[in-house]
This record gives C-alpha cells, structure tokens and sequence, in this order.
C-alpha cells in the first residue's frame, strides 16, 4: 500500500513539473514577441484663448513606435461652428522610430460662438492611428466699457478644498449688472460660484471647489464678464487666473472667530491661527477664506426674513507669502507680526434690501490654503 502511494505521488509531481516547464516556456515565447507597429500624437499648448476673429496655432507631434514606417495624415474634430481647422503639413512620412509634426490652425470668425471646445487630432496610417486633445476657449471682443482684473495670479490647493479669487471691474458708461462666469479650463468635477452674480458694483469673488479626485496639474481658468451698455450693445472683459492642485505638501490646521458681530456695512477681521503638527518649520503658501453657510434664527425663517451670502463679502489676505511656522507650534496671524490691515476680512454689507433675516443668524466659514516643507 505505502508503495502504490508513493508511485502515484511521484507521477503527479512529474506531470505538476512539465506543466510547469511548459507554461515557463510559452512565457518566454509571448516575451519574445515584438512590439506592434503604432504611433503616438503629443500636442502643445493643450489649451489657449483667443478673441473671435482671431486664429489658434498648436503644434502637433507625431512619433513612430514599434518600427512603423509610412506617411501618417491629420484631420480635426470638436471644432467651434464658424471656425475652421488647417495642418501645414496635412501629412508627413515617419521612418522607424522617428518623429515629425506639423502645425494646426483654428480659425475662428465673427460668427463663432463664445465658450470652450475640446479639439480632437487624429494621426492615421496604414493599419495604424492616434488621437490627442487640446482645449480651446472663444472669446468675445474686447471692450473699452469693461474691464476685469482677477487676484491673486495663482493659487495653491489640495484635491477637496476650495479656492477663492477676487475679482474687480471697472465700468465706463456700463451702469447695469454684469454676469460672471468660466470660460473653460476648470479641473473636471470642480465648480465654479460667483458671489454676488449678477454683479451690480464693482467687485466680487469666485469660489473653486475642486473634488478628491482632482489630478495634480496647473489649470489656466478663464474668466468672463459681459454686460449690456445703455445702447443695449454686449460688453465683454476678461481675465486668467492659475489654479494649481496638488496632492503633496505638508499638513497644517486652520482656525479662527470673529473679533466681534456684524452689522449693516460693518467689517471684521479674522486674526487666523496656523497650527504645525510637523516636526520641522512649514511655508505657507496660501490661505482662503470661504462662506461656508448662513443659519437664520427660527424667527426669520418662520417670517420668511431672507439672508443669503449676496449680503456678506470676504476680503482674502492681502500680505504676502510664505508664512512660516516652527515645528509643533501654533502662530497666529498677529504673532506673525502681520499688520491686521491685511488680515482677511469678513463684511456684512448694508443693502437696500430687507436684511432683517441677518439679525442673529449664525455665518459658518471654511478655510483652507497649503503649505511645504522639509
């Protein structure tokens, strides 16, 4: 009996080992197959803005992977309507391993549309092809009547917060509202909110709230303002601003109240405390300040008192950057010997409307910013 066992053990293991040999050495046989012949389309600038009228130029660069060799021609998608699209070259001829490019052309004219497009290349050749997509942005004529003016130039945020930009205009004979919004260059999922929108005076703020999942990269937003003159003719401005998400960097806590209650037309600032739980110094790079929410008393919701952020404004920190605190310790922006002109602010503002749903209502913020470090 012990020998039957051990004779059928020792003719599994056998079989066990040849399969094995066997599926070793068709590994070595798929390893050894050669790459299949492609290319490979790589484009810059993956986006630009241009006034309509005017004319878009990218270059495109096509390489050969796998040994591909042969002519590879062009063609384009996803442009505007009124807008129109050349290469120079239509096509080229690519050797093994090499690369070549041409140049696109985006033609845009009177009737384009206003707003922003995403732009497909095709390469295509025998039995091979590839695309690559960049981003386009139309924008209306400039006008003397309006202009607009974002700060600050660029910002620095992690995936799930938010970032806030001031903006200013200047009116010339332009006395009416004028609508805010974002052309294009938003990190997808992320969302755009204007306060107040439609802008009546001369100034307001955008929010960016990016999601979790935004990918690190540097986003060129652009922003729009367009409003009527008393003729009934559109006016248009516009301004860029840079919006870097980044996942690295060093954490750091936020906190902060009001020195006091607000009132109609009065303001308050936020003397924030910046707390390091790291054991080495960090350089803060950038902090926000965002209305987070409005909770109006029983009374003013039962009587229908409205309050809403249209009656609030935040004033960002205006000083510069970076602010350093030490390892396991806590500054505020006082200890910082930062003057409090410069701290952020927080303004109730006196409107000719009904604010009575503002008395005693509790006003929530969020803040937010970044930080490095050794």
């Amino acid at each position: 009996m012990r020998g039957t066992r051990t004779s059928r053990y020792r003719v599994i293991k056998f079989l066990i080992a040849g399969v094995c040999l066997l599926l070793a050495v068709a590994g070595l046989s798929y390893a050894a197959q050669p790459a299949k012949p492609g290319i490979q389309l790589g484009i810059t600038p993956t986006s630009q803005s241009v006034t309509r009228g005017q004319t878009a130029t990218y270059t495109v660069s096509v390489t050969s992977t796998g040994g591909f060799t042969g002519a590879v021609a062009f063609s384009a998608t996803g442009v505007p309507n009124g807008a129109s699209a050349s290469f120079g070259p239509s096509s080229v001829t690519l050797t093994s391993g090499s690369t070549a490019s041409t140049t696109l052309t985006v033609t845009t004219t009177a009737s384009t549309p206003t707003g922003s497009a995403g732009i497909t290349v095709q390469g295509a050749g025998a039995k091979v092809s590839g695309t690559v997509t960049a981003g386009l942005v139309v924008n209306a004529p400039l006008s003397s009547s309006l202009s607009m003016t974002a700060t600050p130039a660029s910002i620095t945020q992690a995936p799930g917060t938010i970032a806030v930009f001031s903006i200013q205009l200047t009116r010339t004979n332009l006395p009416g509202p004028v609508t805010l919004g974002v052309a294009g260059g938003l990190p997808q999922g992320a969302v755009a909110t204007f306060t107040p929108n439609p802008v009546t005076g001369s100034s307001a703020s955008v929010q960016i709230s990016t999601p979790d999942t935004a990918s690190d990269d540097t986003y060129t937003l652009s922003l729009t303002a367009s409003g009527n003159d008393p003729a009934g003719v559109t006016r248009s401005a516009y301004a860029s601003v840079k919006l870097v998400v980044q996942t690295t960097g060093k954490d750091f806590a936020i906190s902060g109240n009001l020195s006091g209650l607000l009132a109609p037309g009065i303001s308050r600032p936020l003397d924030l405390t910046l707390t390091n739980p790291n054991k080495k110094p960090i350089s803060v790079t950038n902090l926000t300040v965002a209305l987070s929410s409005i909770t109006r008393t029983p009374y003013a919701v039962a009587h229908n008192l409205p309050c809403g952020p249209a009656d609030y404004r935040i004033t960002q920190y205006g000083g510069t950057y970076p602010l350093t605190v030490p390892g396991n310790a806590s500054r505020a922006l006082s200890g910082l010997a930062v003057p409090q002109s410069i701290w952020p602010q927080v303004t109730m503002l006196d409107t000719a409307t009904n604010q009575d749903g503002c008395k005693g209502a509790t006003v929530k913020l969020a803040y937010s910013g970044a930080g490095s470090g050794s």
